[in-house]
């Protein structure tokens, strides 16, 4: 019996329970509603319970609010089996059992302060600054932690101070010699592991992108294609840290998913065994809107946030104490943590508009950015993300420490990364960060924003044309889109140059873009023949722009002239806020001269470059923004020019480098036809038996679109497989139909179904509920065709529910033209069918079935799969007895209790 005053409540596809003392009912959905409306109830995960109930304003007393007070830091699997493995107790046997658990589970973490409890420290203040925000579990937890002999130490006095360093040398000129190569692979891999030729001659085809270069922005450029199963991050791995060790510089490892990140941190474990000495050899870096602002978070602690996200900000605060690294996203903080506050807050906790202070900030010297930056100085490895390499690269951030070799895992995505990284968007939400950022605050406004002006005061006061500039910046910016400018814009009451320019962008999009009657989706149309309103309106913004333009570069000069002719007051602090304006204020202007750029297109010849577009955004029937967009029509040209160019060597890798064409296409979608010197090419099979572990089914009696048809076919197939099956969407619609007529019944035969876009868990989290469930299945889109690693007993069948064609968008038509037709498409739709059977065999005693649901698909397209890979064109029962056949039935994966959902 359990001495919590306290209901608990479970609710899951299959039905809702209370439990209260003894007692456990099975209840209704409006008996549920009434009694979370009269009584907190404890629950684990607020917002799923109340999305399955239909009650979006469920609380209560969420354990995993309570997990992340007591255990920050730390992971946890947020489902009743993750609660079982943190609190030590059984698995509840089936979903009415759980509301029952989740008392046990309650007790035994309310149990926590009593005995050695290694977060201790902080835990006594958070918890009375907690019960002063009416926080549910505070009453339980004030009463349970004794108050501390001593005052404990405020959160921003406790964190360390990072440590000034000389500038580190250049790297040296060093040759790695093969035998180290492979001596230092065969430490990395262990004594007694099996021997794996193509993982060796990876290594060594790996080891020329360190050789040193020949030739001036020549890099040595290396394409490794390695089959799933080689080994290639101990492959390159082995050469890298050879290089690092003998050059005494720093490789940088730059990957394009967070899954592969962390895993990477993991796998230099074998590089690096003393966990003391990888602190310092091995650093994780990511964007600054990724890491937490000491600044803001002080704020709101102290009064910037009220309601929920206080009590969110508290709990980040006692996270922060005992992160490693103060990463928020993909880093220790469990990512469901901001998803129980409906993410109310944890932006702004971040730095997401560029609105650093640099050494201005109090907190400075323990920032967790700044001490990122400081130890990938220092560091022989550096993991990082495609996005943070194009960045620094294209702004010049860390000239004096840019590294000279890289190894880009998962290659086959800088194409998108490029793209992403090297586009133009001039929009209303574009704007008004701009115009927020040199503004400050306006109207009523809360937080601690600061305007160009505060920001730059000193430096306005001691320099007249600095503070003449900074007024004209100010006053240029009030041209800008402003708070409420959707509205307007929708209304036809623009106000200024910009709104009038997105008026006429909405106007004509919605004359000229097909769909424009099914609000549920985007609208574009090209920026072709504009419309007379369009070419008026676009002449004020350039002016106002231009206007803009002008001071921003003024004003970087001048604080260059500042720091060339240093005042008494320009201390080592407020040099180093000075440079990180130069910085902030150099990308503002190169953005404001993109824009100008794209503007002159309006009513201007087109250039061969780029692909230019009117876009009008839309979710659910909702507009979000509206702007004129720019790509590069090939975005590897700039990725060659700035990154790969200055670099001296670099290794592109991955399992489906050439997937969807042959070399020449790899090529050209990595930059390499950019650069005088080719590349070196390798290629090594997978050594994976995937004719007898695997097969293909292309299913030929489901309708196109018939979401009832589809629905019975994913249904009858999980249940073949007993669940452990990825489902791949290209229509988000289409996967909560699906989603919405299968989710219960699976839940009866216990196969918990997991889905993007439905269930309120962010896709990391998914992720790691799929892992750890082997009969659980999930749906998704295209972020989960290729970066999600999961082990075979969790992923046993993926369902794609048709041929994944490219969107036809204004920028694929374009790029189709210039690609070959049919062809590049063809090209698309392999590479997206191999990079998601790659989910599928993992490792060699993996085994599973590939399942695509649609009858048209073309026999051309089937080679995308490895060879001798049997395919069969088969009815949807024929699929089903072959799928029960291959995968041996629930059975064969395991006899324990499902897990309750």
């Amino acid at each position: 019996m359990t001495s919590l005053p306290y209901p608990a409540l479970h609710a899951s596809h299959t039905g809702i329970w209370i439990a209260r003392g003894d007692e456990v009912r099975q209840v209704s959905r409006g008996e549920a509603i009434r009694a979370a409306a009269d009584t907190p109830m404890i629950v684990m995960n607020a917002p799923l319970i109340g999305q399955r109930l239909g009650y979006a304003d469920l609380s209560g007393l969420d354990l995993l609010e309570l997990f992340a007070f007591l255990r920050p830091a730390r992971f946890m699997v947020p489902t009743p089996k993750g609660l079982a493995t943190v609190t030590g107790l059984d698995l509840p046997a089936d979903d009415a059992a759980v509301a029952p658990f989740l008392h046990a589970a309650a007790e035994r973490l309310l149990a926590i302060p009593a005995g050695e409890w290694a977060e201790r420290e902080g835990g006594w203040t958070a918890a009375q600054s907690l019960f002063r925000l009416r926080w549910s579990w505070a009453p339980l937890l004030v009463e349970r932690i004794r108050k501390p002999a001593q005052n404990e130490r405020w959160l921003f006095s406790k964190l360390p101070e990072w440590d000034e360093a000389a500038p580190r040398p250049a790297p040296r000129t060093v040759t790695i010699d093969q035998a180290a190569t492979q001596a230092t692979l065969a430490t990395l891999v262990g004594q007694g592991a099996e021997t794996r030729p193509g993982q060796r001659a990876y290594a060594a085809a790996a080891a020329d992108a360190f050789a040193p270069r020949t030739t001036r922005e020549s890099p040595n450029l290396v394409l490794a294609e390695a089959g799933t199963g080689i080994g290639k991050t101990l492959g390159y791995l082995a050469p890298a840290s050879l290089w690092a060790g003998a050059a005494g510089g720093a490789v940088w490892v730059s990957t394009y998913t967070k899954a592969l990140q962390r895993q990477l941190g993991h796998e230099t474990r074998r590089v690096y065994p003393d966990d003391a000495v990888r602190r310092v050899k091995v650093v994780t870096r990511k964007g600054r809107e990724n890491y937490l602002c000491l600044l803001n978070l002080e704020d709101a602690l102290q009064g910037g946030f009220a309601g929920r996200a206080a009590v969110l900000a508290h709990l980040v605060a006692r996270w922060a104490a005992f992160s490693i690294d103060g990463d928020m996203v993909g880093g220790d903080l469990p990512g469901w943590l901001t998803t129980l506050f409906r993410r109310n807050g944890s932006t702004a906790l971040t730095d997401r508009r560029g609105e650093c202070v640099y050494a201005g900030c109090p907190h400075y010297r323990k920032c967790f950015i700044e001490r990122a930056a400081r130890a990938s100085a220092e560091a022989d490895i550096v993991i990082a993300n495609h996005a943070l390499v194009m960045v620094n690269a294209a702004r010049g951030r860390e000239q004096s420490t840019r590294p000279t070799r890289y190894v880009f895992d998962e290659g086959h995505h800088l194409f998108d990364a490029a793209d992403s990284m090297f586009a133009t968007v001039l929009s209303g939400q574009e704007t008004i960060e701009l115009r927020r950022w040199i503004v400050g605050p306006e109207g009523g406004s809360r937080g601690r924003r600061r305007g160009l002006a505060a920001r730059l005061s000193d430096v306005a006061s001691y320099d007249e044309a600095g503070g003449l500039a900074i007024a004209d910046a100010v006053r240029a910016a009030q041209g800008l889109a402003a708070d409420g400018w959707l509205q307007r814009v929708a209304e036809g009451q623009p106000f200024g140059p910009i709104e009038s320019l997105l008026a006429s962008v909405r106007g004509l999009t919605y004359a000229r873009a097909e769909g424009a009657e099914d609000a549920g989706y985007g609208l574009e149309t090209e920026l072709a023949e504009p419309s007379p309103e369009l070419i008026e309106a676009a002449a004020p913004a350039a002016q106002a722009l231009d206007a803009l333009y002008r001071p921003l570069v003024v004003l970087g000069k001048r604080l260059e002239a500042v720091l060339s002719d240093a005042p008494d007051w320009l201390d080592a602090a407020a040099r180093a806020r000075v440079e990180g304006a130069i910085a902030s204020l150099g990308w503002r202007a190169e953005t404001v001269a993109a824009w100008l750029s794209l503007i002159a297109r309006v009513g201007g010849p087109a250039s061969p470059d780029f692909v230019d577009w009117l876009a009008v955004d839309r979710i659910e029937g909702r507009e979000f923004d509206i702007g004129l967009h720019r790509h590069w029509l090939d975005p590897t040209r700039p990725f060659a020019e700035i990154v790969l160019k200055p670099a001296h060597g670099a290794l592109v890798t991955s399992a489906t480098l050439t997937a969807g064409g042959d070399w020449e296409t790899a090529e050209a979608r990595v930059g390499a036809t950019h650069l005088l010197r080719p590349a070196a090419r390798f290629q090594a099979e997978s050594p994976f038996d995937y004719a007898a572990r695997a097969e293909v089914l292309v299913v030929t009696d489901v309708k196109r679109g018939d979401v009832p048809a589809l629905s019975n076919a994913y249904a009858r197939l999980i249940e073949a497989a007993g669940g452990g099956t990825l489902g791949l969407f290209t229509a988000i619609r289409r996967l909560r139909g699906v989603h919405a007529r299968i989710a219960d019944r699976l839940a009866r035969a216990g196969l918990p179904l997991l889905a993007q876009h439905v269930d309120p868990i962010d896709t990391g989290t998914l992720v790691d509920i799929f892992r750890d469930d082997r009969h659980a299945s999930l749906l998704g889109t295209d972020a989960l065709r290729d970066g999600v690693d999961v082990p075979g007993h969790s992923l046993r069948l993926v369902v794609m529910e048709g041929v994944p064609w490219p969107k036809p968008t204004v920028l694929h038509a374009a790029r189709r033209l210039a690609g070959g037709g049919s062809a590049y498409d063809d090209r698309i739709v392999r590479a997206r069918m191999a990079q998601a059977f790659g989910r599928l065999i993992r490792s060699a005693d993996d085994r599973g079935v590939f399942v695509l649901l649609s009858a048209a698909t073309p026999s051309r397209l089937l080679d995308a799969f490895p060879p001798g890979v049997p395919i069969a064109r088969v009815t949807l029962d024929e699929a089903i007895a072959r799928v029960a056949s291959r995968l041996s039935s629930r059975a064969a994966l395991g006899h324990e209790t499902a897990p309750a959902s």
